[in-house]
């Protein structure tokens, strides 16, 4: 190999394993079955270096499926001095008649790919970015199993036929009304008792997690994208670090289109001579960061306003934020009434909205000091 050729390794990661294949960047180079090796650090540290001596003179290109080993991998042999490729399973082209699948053909089939360039990395977040994002992650696991414990809880007064009488549920005084209840059975009793005890023992664990989010993001170095963004309508502060800590350096994206793409909020489409047909969205991408802003969608069914809470969460920040952020309410209430009136469903409309939120959400962070590279970016336009 010349001093300037390259050298294609590629992972079929595992826990216990990987399977690795390589292939020379010469004309007529066929793929070459390396063979199976522990998943430990150390191991692939050894790869690495046997790779090193034996191919001096080459550039050595590491690939690998995204999955639940993480990205520590990645890691390691950028820590090294190589480039290294993350790829998602659901982009690697697959021929139809492809009916064998093994680990040796998978890792020979990632080296083919990577050389003809018919791979996309995917974005690989930093680490304290990652441990945030598992911390937002928690505390979403916490929210639904508290969901769930209340959702037993009140289908077993339903079917002894027990009706609170009050108006808020889940308040203190309800909490109250509950430990009051006699049911008529003991095993029954010990079943109210035991789901009133979960529900406390959860919303106390949610309440913890909620404090130590609000605590990280605070400290983290994308607090002030995270702090701008929620001066829009809609994004509270566990809505705007859910987002962030999804989707990451929004700035990596020069265009929103890009990033409504991303998230998998543009419809599909399938078009062929003269006919285009556009279909449901896509649903490709991070899924959770596409819930929240869904969610946050909702509140622009009524009118523009700013409310006494919105306007604490603008308090400090600049004006063309704020000025953004009002644009950003006065279209998108226009346009979810617009669309109502022309009879779509809700949820088309709720999508719609979400569309272009992100599309702000964008260029806020742009306005905003997102990036350490270059601290004084600055883009002033809004997205149509």
């Amino acid at each position: 190999m010349n001093k300037h050729s390259i050298l294609f390794i590629g992972l079929d990661t595992h826990r216990e394993f990987h399977e690795i294949a390589y292939l020379e960047d010469h004309r007529g180079a066929q793929p070459v079955h390396y063979g199976r090796i522990p998943s430990a650090k150390a191991a692939v540290e050894k790869l690495v270096r046997q790779f090193e001596s034996k191919y001096p003179h080459a550039t050595l290109h590491f690939v690998y499926e995204a999955g639940p080993c993480g990205y520590w991998i990645y890691r390691l042999i950028t820590s090294l001095g190589h480039c290294c490729y993350v790829v998602a399973p659901s982009l690697i082209p697959k021929k139809p008649g492809e009916r064998v699948k093994t680990d040796k053909r998978d890792a020979i089939k990632l080296v083919k790919l990577l050389k003809s360039e018919d791979l996309t990395p995917i974005y690989v977040p930093e680490p304290e970015d990652e441990a945030v994002r598992d911390l937002s992650r928690a505390r979403e696991t916490a929210m639904k199993d508290l969901k769930d414990a209340k959702y037993q809880l009140k289908t077993l007064l339903l079917r002894n036929n027990i009706n609170y009488s009050g108006t808020a549920n889940w308040s203190l005084k309800h909490l109250r009304w509950l430990t009051e209840l006699v049911l008529p059975h003991p095993a029954q009793q010990i079943v109210l008792q035991e789901y009133i005890q979960t529900i406390n023992e959860r919303i106390n664990r949610l309440r913890r997690r909620d404090n130590e989010l609000e605590y990280q993001v605070r400290n983290r170095r994308y607090f002030p994208v995270v702090k701008a963004i929620q001066a829009m309508r809609g994004v509270r502060l566990l809505v705007a670090a859910g987002v962030i800590a999804e989707l990451g350096d929004l700035t990596r994206f020069d265009h929103p289109r890009k990033l409504m793409s991303y998230v998998g909020l543009v419809p599909s489409e399938h078009s062929s001579g003269g006919k285009r047909h556009l279909g449901a969205i896509t649903k490709c991408g991070n899924g959770r960061a596409r819930r929240l802003l869904v969610e946050g969608a909702h509140s622009y069914r009524y009118q523009a306003a700013v409310a006494t809470e919105l306007q604490k969460r603008q308090e400090g920040l600049p004006k063309q934020i704020v000025d953004m952020a009002w644009l950003a309410q006065l279209r998108l209430c226009r346009r979810y009434q617009r669309l109502m009136h022309k009879g779509k469903h809700y949820n088309v409309v709720v999508t719609a909205i979400a569309r272009e939120m992100i599309a702000y959400i964008w260029a806020i962070a742009r306005e905003t000091v997102l990036s350490p590279v270059n601290p004084k970016l600055r883009i002033a336009r809004v997205p149509a």
